[in-house]
């Protein structure tokens, strides 16, 4: 019989006294149980919730205090909420939501919390043991000057001419951040890596590339920075993990092969796919995205992958879709977890190469750019065409006999980084644009590869000067006169929607924000 491990988070108020009286009277609590001691449910965070998971629990099980009795005024609620989240994502990612449980306890309840426990890990056994293989912690390399130097010469960093175009045209820097892209390359060149100011400002590049844009010597900026990351992180030192690292935990989750998503289990039935199609739409994290933040954003990215089908559809292209999808991995990449990328990029080219597909079309452009030019950079043979369902949209349309039709809207457009920037496709949403003829569209001052980013990529960081980043770029987009902000990345959405939720200038960047492919997925008609 397999052992089986059940992390208890038990607030030290109401339910802690109720199990000490359990241990008092030595009753039998199940012996799986490894009890955490907390201040207030409410501390234990979706990421908590989550990493438990990816460390190799079978379950977990938070227990608090009753409604209106907290402590801490609304740590019950809080914890409700993060377990419902986490549960959805559970469910999603194919482990199971039963798999963790709340539950809430009076001190003088000892009786209904030992009839619980024990009611969960009988529940919990017949689950069955998680599919989830815990990462195996590995002793930092603390050598890593040597490696410091081949990653220098890769991206040719010594060939920076120290002109400052890099950190003029930073969108860091002219947020106010003390952060300059030529200071930190020489720093690392003279090896300062041991500063900690250098290492923070390793970890707090948005990898947006309008450096390298600008770089006369052509000084891939991003690159250096990521392989950077992934130096520091295989030395003990991680970097500043927005969300306390949720989306990292979750992708190296998906690096265990017994792990079995349900991706598209939400996906409604007018959409048609073909099992045997040898064309594969890749969807990405956004149904995700949709579960983690529906109680803070309320965010309908998974929409994206809908309207992207659709409009496939419309055109008589049936793809086929994998149930047990993972994500890319791009976050991983880019946070320094080369190692789980490399997992991860493996398991899902097998997969597609089983499917027995020839091209992969993709509506997010990080997957685009992680499945078309990561994976073979990184080593892992793609046997498959990637495309831009922008592309495929454009080539159909120009065959003519379709026009659009909407609501007259004066729209402008928050470019991607990665799709316009790192893949030098800045064209392909506005050849779409410029066919919604009833609409106007107007461009921002920073614009196509000149784009200003969102505020942050790979869920790395997040402070206040990516704020100020993200609200000087709302206030550009509502300066044109638009009524809608059109995105075309679902994390664009996410940073810009969630600045938005500023206490203090909410009011004054208010805008409507809509993926692209929805819209043209709402609007399209034969003509």
């Amino acid at each position: 019989m397999p052992e089986f491990k059940v992390i208890l988070f038990m607030c030290n108020w109401g339910p802690h006294a109720a199990y000490q009286e359990l241990q008092d009277r030595a009753a039998e609590i199940p012996p799986e149980i490894q009890m955490v001691r907390i201040p207030c449910s409410g501390r234990i965070s979706k990421a908590l919730l989550f990493k438990a998971f990816e460390m190799g629990a079978d379950g977990v099980l938070l227990l608090g205090c009753e409604t209106g009795t907290c402590r801490y005024g609304t740590g019950t609620a809080t914890a409700l909420k993060n377990v419902e989240d986490t549960r959805g994502i559970l469910a999603l990612l194919g482990l199971g939501a039963d798999r963790l449980r709340f539950a809430s306890f009076m001190p003088d309840e000892a009786e209904a919390l030992l009839e619980f426990l024990q009611t969960a890990i009988s529940d919990i056994r017949a689950i069955g043991p998680s599919p989830v293989t815990p990462p195996v912690k590995r002793s930092p390399i603390l050598e890593e000057a040597e490696t410091i130097r081949q990653v220098v010469a890769a991206h040719d960093v010594y060939a920076c001419q120290d002109c400052g175009k890099c950190s003029s045209a930073c969108s860091l820097t002219l947020s106010g951040k003390p952060f300059s892209p030529r200071a930190i390359a020489g720093a690392v060149i003279n090896g300062e890596i041991a500063s900690q100011a250098v290492r923070d400002g390793i970890w707090s590049c948005l990898t947006c590339g309008l450096c390298y844009d600008r770089c006369p010597s052509a000084v891939d900026f991003p690159l250096f920075i990521r392989d950077m990351r992934n130096v520091l992180s295989n030395a003990g030192l991680p970097g500043f993990e927005a969300h306390g690292g949720f989306f990292q935990s979750l992708m190296r989750t998906m690096t265990s092969p017994g792990v079995r998503p349900r991706h598209y289990e939400w996906l409604s039935g007018d959409i048609k796919t073909d099992h045997k199609s040898k064309i594969l739409f890749f969807g990405g994290c956004a149904p995700y995205f949709d579960i983690f933040y529906r109680n803070h954003l309320g965010v309908e990215t998974a929409r994206i992958l809908k309207d992207a089908i659709r409009l496939l559809n419309f055109f008589d292209i049936y793809p086929q879709i994998l149930e047990d999808e993972r994500c890319c991995g791009h976050d991983l990449l880019w946070s320094g977890d080369r190692e789980s990328f490399r997992k991860l990029a493996r398991l899902n080219v097998d997969r597609i190469r089983e499917a027995g597909v020839e091209e992969v079309v993709t509506a997010c452009p990080e997957c685009y750019r992680t499945l078309a030019t990561d994976y073979p950079a990184e080593g892992v043979e793609v046997p498959f065409r990637v495309v831009h369902l922008f592309e495929i949209l454009d080539r159909e349309i120009e065959k003519g006999a379709v026009e659009f039709k909407g609501p007259e809207q004066i729209l402008t457009f928050q470019d991607p980084c990665r799709l316009s920037r790192l893949e030098n496709r800045p064209e392909l949403p506005r050849k779409l644009l410029a066919r919604l003829e009833s609409w106007d569209f107007r461009e921002m001052p920073d614009s196509g590869r000149g784009a200003i980013c969102c505020g942050n990529t790979a869920w790395i960081g997040c402070d206040a000067f990516s704020k100020a980043l993200q609200a000087k770029r709302l206030r550009q987009a509502r300066e044109t006169g638009s009524d809608l902000l059109v995105t075309a990345c679902p994390k664009c959405q996410i940073h810009l929607k969630c600045a938005m939720e500023d206490p203090f200038q909410g009011e004054d960047l208010q805008m409507t924000l809509r993926d692209l492919t929805s819209i043209l997925a709402d609007a399209i008609q034969w003509a």
